[in-house]
């Protein structure tokens, strides 16, 4: 499969779309005002340790403070202090060296360890550990053995630190394992010798921008091409690539062309739909997609699609497409956490296993880790997606002022009502000689129409005049009852 990566770069911000034969799979957005904090490195302060929780909060210069467990202290697992309280491993007013493991996200800070470990281009480095791991995609036993052999031989002799050989490292030469593992080390100490005179709350380490991480994390073997559309960006990539990935050298394109880059591809129309709650089948059908603090929820429905020689036929179909856009949606949209899918019901086992199987070899090119479970007693599948940044949506949006994120409005005639109870609780309250209704359009168009009966009655119980005036500004729940 050829794949493609898109570069758009401005001042504010960089857009990454990796493309698979010609299709939009991925979508990363970087803004120079908001840069994730996913792999910093900090000296923190504990502002609060909880033993109810087993958890502190470490100030690391940010607006929120962020999160550490005691899961995630790495003394407590590895030298020997497992199961040790918190309250025995940190106290507040400590300073100690974390690395974020997740962004902030919604309204819980960053996510913390105590555990470091830095990414280079083939390995990963854990100064803490000594062992060698081994990428889990990785499945061949043998590959497996004769990576971890490589290594070991490229290793300088009673160096402390561990590693965990990344994907890519299954073509890597022996001098590019070892320059990784010298760049690495290096930046390491670097870390530790800042880390000895830096005051609290100071980034230690940060990481690379997301130009570059696409040089790091996301290119291999199929990418073919890698146009960007920035002079300064270009150079600084093919610097990056000389480097560490002298392969992609040649890949690397500035692109120069009048239309621009991503409408080229049609990605910009690609990203206005993975914004949409409903996402469109080939075959007619549909996806509902909606994303909560805590999980999101995918329905499938057969919409028009009346195809198949039977009804079964048609279910099995529509599910079969489902599960292969479903995880496109998921790259698309960076959909993390808990995620709950609703196929439509199937009455077979065979078709049931064939949709699975289906949705698994559509997500075996999802780089993020994840855990797919068959279909529950109520016929959902559940899964979970590793969520480290936050979602599409959640960096391009923001919750709707006027109905805060609920999706819907009250109607005008529901607002009708409450303005009609709120009046008889004022009147009761204070003495006036008239009351004005200040509302929108909408809600006062309803009382001079079909609810004008409604309002004449109330106000002769009230025994006061009532007038309206319409506010242009007022969104249609809005309303304001004044005492004249």
């Amino acid at each position: 499969m050829t794949e493609e990566i898109l570069i758009n770069v401005t001042p504010q911000e960089t857009r990454v779309a990796v493309i698979e034969h010609g299709v939009t799979q991925e979508l990363h957005i970087e803004r120079a005002s908001a840069r994730g904090l996913v792999g910093n490195i900090y000296t923190g302060r504990v502002i609060r340790v909880l033993p109810g929780m087993q958890s502190a909060f470490v100030d690391i210069g940010g607006e929120r403070a962020a999160f550490l467990h005691v899961a995630d202290i790495w003394s407590s697992r590895d030298n020997g202090d497992h199961g040790t309280p918190i309250e025995k491993l940190l106290a507040e007013g400590q300073n100690l060296t974390v690395q974020v493991v997740k962004d902030p996200i919604g309204t819980k800070g960053a996510r913390l360890s105590t555990q470091i470990s830095i990414a280079g281009r083939f390995l990963v480095f854990l100064p803490q550990e000594s062992h060698i791991g081994i990428s889990q995609r990785i499945e061949d036993e043998e590959e497996r053995q004769h990576l971890r052999e490589k290594l070991q031989q490229v290793l300088p002799p009673d160096e402390k630190g561990g590693f965990i050989i990344r994907t890519v490292a299954e073509t890597a030469s022996d001098r590019e394992l070892a320059s990784d593992v010298e760049y690495l080390r290096k930046l390491w100490r670097g870390i530790q010798e800042r880390a000895q005179t830096a005051a609290p709350l100071t980034l230690l380490y940060q990481d690379l921008n997301l130009s570059l991480r696409v040089l790091r994390d996301f290119v291999h073997e199929e990418t073919i091409r890698i146009p960007v559309d920035s002079h300064e960006t270009f150079q600084s990539m093919q610097a990056f690539a000389q480097e560490f990935t002298p392969t992609m050298v040649e890949r690397i394109e500035h692109y120069q062309g009048e239309r621009p880059l991503l409408d080229l591809y049609g990605v910009e129309d690609e990203i206005e739909k993975a914004l949409a709650r409903r996402v469109e089948l080939k075959s007619g059908g549909y996806l509902i997609v909606d994303q909560t603090e805590a999980l999101t929820t995918i329905d499938v429905n057969t919409g028009g699609f009346v195809g198949g020689r039977s009804f079964d036929d048609t279910i099995f179909k529509t599910n079969l497409e489902a599960a292969q856009v479903i995880a496109r949606q998921l790259r698309l949209r960076n959909l993390g956490g808990i995620i709950i899918i609703d196929f439509i019901d199937m009455d077979t086992e065979e078709h049931k296993n064939a949709v699975l199987n289906e949705f698994r070899k559509a997500l075996a090119r999802d780089r993020t880790r994840m855990t797919v479970n068959g279909f529950t007693q109520l016929g959902l599948v559940e899964m979970t997606r590793k969520r480290t940044r936050e979602s599409l949506a959640h960096v391009l949006c923001e919750p709707c002022p006027v109905c805060e994120g609920r999706g819907e409005l009250k109607t005008a005639q529901t607002v009708c009502y409450q303005i009609l109870r709120e009046l008889l609780r004022e009147a009761r309250q204070f003495s006036a000689r008239e009351f004005r209704i200040l509302a929108s359009q909408q809600v006062i168009d309803l009382f001079l129409d079909e609810e004008s009966q409604s309002l004449a009655i109330l106000s002769d119980f009230i025994g006061k005049p009532v007038s309206l005036q319409v506010e242009t500004v007022y969104n249609q729940e809005q309303f304001d009852i004044i005492l004249m």
